[in-house]
């Protein structure tokens, strides 16, 4: 595993100056010789409650970028978790690595001591490069962990409710652009077809939308594409196409300045995590482009939904009703960004925040 590593004072400066711009309560670095384990936990905000995010395993250029991803995704969590009336904080853990080559039993179990030393303040779940298999060993060390197999008690595999939610907010954006919510005939490319991605084509398939399909894994694709009917597109030539809807379910800040010159949709709604490069910049120039942007932090939420759900006795049924109610809550914010003339991302943020300091109010940080 090849990591950059940078002066003490460097990486002291970094993490603080970039905690205090989204006012992080906590970061955590976890590191391991004998395991290989290289990890960090940041903690965003606790109000609400235990701060809840999955782990991501993935092989970071250098710990800056690690840093920085776990900073943006821990603090969507918070709006995910705020905007979606649960009672939970928002957090999120990387390990740096190949999950294919790095990931062990040994590793995962050391990170799940880690987890456990901060006495619930962080409860983990499956993220990127991580399975239900791995939530089972950080299990033995730990029962700050969600989204266990259903053996267990859990949920299971999350993403059909990722989904479902996806495709609820997908629903609510056509409703706003086209006067009616439905999605036959519409032209739908989804970037990124894991287990997510494939639930989503699923739903748009049967509801007779023309789907087009892009990955960067080549036998997913031919997978996907036979099972669903769907017309495979290559490389960045996605950007390219004349289509309705784009539905980026792959890694974020694939809504960025070069993108949005090339895109041509009415709708951007996707289960991807941070899909807006720069909030400010590209909120704003999604909407002067006349695309309606559905928050990802609001329709991609079925996934905390789903392993919420396990920590008041799982019950699936009851997780997708709630995920359904992404649908309203949709519609509202892109009522709100249009009377207001704001960025469908500030509307969403601000109802999240307003949630968040009321609550502020009753009780002290978990």
């Amino acid at each position: 595993m090849s990591i950059v590593i940078e002066k003490p004072t460097e990486i002291a400066s970094t993490v603080i100056n970039q905690m205090s711009l989204f006012n992080h309560e906590q970061v955590v670095f976890c590191n391991d010789n004998e395991t290989g384990l290289k990890a960090i936990i940041a903690i965003h905000n606790t109000i609400l409650g235990p701060a809840l995010g999955g782990t991501r395993m993935w092989m970071y250029n250098n710990e800056g970028e690690a840093l920085k991803d776990v900073l943006r995704l821990s603090r969507g969590m918070t709006y995910k978790a705020a905007i979606s009336g649960l009672n939970l904080g928002g957090g999120k853990a990387v390990i740096i690595g190949d999950s294919k080559i790095h990931k062990t039993e040994a590793l995962i179990r050391r990170f799940g001591k880690f987890v456990n030393s901060l006495g619930g303040k962080y409860i983990t779940a499956e993220d990127v490069g991580i399975s239900t298999k791995e939530m089972e060993y950080v299990k033995m060390e730990t029962d700050y962990v969600t989204g266990l197999p259903e053996s267990y008690g859990g949920g299971g595999d999350p993403s059909p409710v990722t989904a479902y939610g996806v495709y609820m907010g997908m629903k609510a954006s056509a409703h706003q652009v086209y006067g009616n919510d439905s999605l036959s005939g519409k032209k739908i490319l989804v970037q990124g077809i894991g287990h997510v991605g494939e639930n989503l084509v699923k739903h748009l398939t049967e509801e007779g939308a023309i789907v087009y399909i892009n990955d960067i894994n080549q036998e997913r694709l031919k997978e996907v594409a036979n099972l669903y009917k769907s017309e495979v597109v290559l490389g960045d030539a996605c950007l390219d196409l004349d289509i309705d809807i784009y539905s980026p379910c792959a890694l974020g800040a694939t809504i960025n300045t070069a993108s949005l010159e090339r895109l041509k949709c009415a709708i951007i709604s996707g289960a991807a995590n941070n899909q807006l490069e720069d909030e400010n910049l590209h909120g704003r120039m999604v909407m002067e482009k006349g695309i309606v942007y559905a928050p990802d932090f609001l329709i991609n939420a079925g996934g905390l939904i789903n392993v919420y759900s396990e920590m008041h006795g799982y019950n699936r049924e009851r997780a997708m009703n709630q995920a359904t109610h992404i649908y309203n809550t949709t519609l509202d914010i892109l009522k709100t960004s249009k009377a207001q003339n704001i960025p469908t991302i500030e509307a969403a943020k601000a109802i999240a925040e307003k949630r968040i300091a009321e609550v502020g109010k009753l009780k002290l940080t978990y």
